[in-house]
């Protein structure tokens, strides 16, 4: 007696993984909610464009380079210290979820953990894109307001691209810390990491391996606001280099929360 075999379940089409308007809006309270992600997104601001101005007002119309020998990449110091800020807002947004079970109540209602992951992902990227930019262009033209007769312009060459790309690379940044807080579950050892890495190791190590340095994903995102020679990479390549730093550790993030038990 022949017997008909059961059809199998059509597999899953990729957009039933793709973020959905509710799992967006979901995302979007906690962050808002959040009182840290708050302190965090205004302090990149204000560290950014405030220590740009104030080193500006005191020694930028003192002479020409004063701020240092790229005039452009000096337009930017103030990012030095800003971009600590937006590491601990994306490492922030990502940890809450490993805090009294928050987690597992997210998953409850939102099972899908690639689902999950990409939203959250959005709505950190999304707010870290918009206060990139409003810090870029803030930080550029508040800091160009002290320098008197030394001042850039937007219309300058490379200062368009150069403020767009300060604005990026405070988005990957925060994407950066987001990936490895996935995959470390503590904002704690994120922050651990990655402000010694960028304010002690990657200038230690380059001093030791010389060019291999501007690889680094900090040195390489950096380049987009030069306008001097510096390196093999150019403006764009190492911001892509360091797009390619934040796909890796994005990619590790999602493979520790579709593989590790919640």
């Amino acid at each position: 007696m022949s017997t008909t075999a059961l059809p199998t379940p059509a597999a899953a089409p990729a957009r039933a993984a793709l973020p959905t308007r509710d799992a967006l809006h979901a995302e979007w309270i906690k962050l808002r909610s959040l009182r840290g992600t708050s302190v965090s997104l205004v302090a990149v601001l204000l560290a950014t464009a405030g220590i740009q101005m104030l080193t500006a007002a005191a020694i930028g119309s003192a002479e020409d380079g004063s701020m240092g020998q790229d005039p452009m990449f000096a337009a930017f110091y103030g990012l030095m210290f800003g971009q600590i800020a937006a590491i601990s807002f994306g490492a922030n947004a990502f940890a809450s979820e490993f805090h009294d079970n928050a987690l597992r109540v997210t998953l409850t209602s939102v099972p899908n953990r690639t689902r999950f992951y990409l939203s959250k992902l959005l709505a950190v990227g999304g707010l870290a894109f918009l206060t990139g930019q409003a810090t870029a262009f803030t930080t550029f033209l508040g800091g160009q307001a002290f320098m008197g007769r030394y001042a850039l312009g937007l219309g300058d060459d490379g200062a368009l691209r150069a403020t767009v790309g300060c604005g990026l690379y405070l988005t990957l940044i925060s994407l950066f810390a987001a990936g490895l807080t996935a995959v470390f579950r503590s904002a704690a050892a994120t922050l651990s990491i990655l402000i010694p890495f960028m304010l002690i190791v990657s200038f230690v190590v380059g001093d030791v391996v010389g060019g291999a340095a501007q690889y680094l994903p900090d040195r390489a995102g950096q380049m987009v606001m030069r306008v001097e020679p510096y390196g093999e990479l150019g403006p764009w390549s190492g911001l892509g280099v360091m797009a390619l730093w934040t796909a890796a550790a994005l990619a590790a993030g999602w493979l520790a929360v579709r593989r590790r038990d919640v």
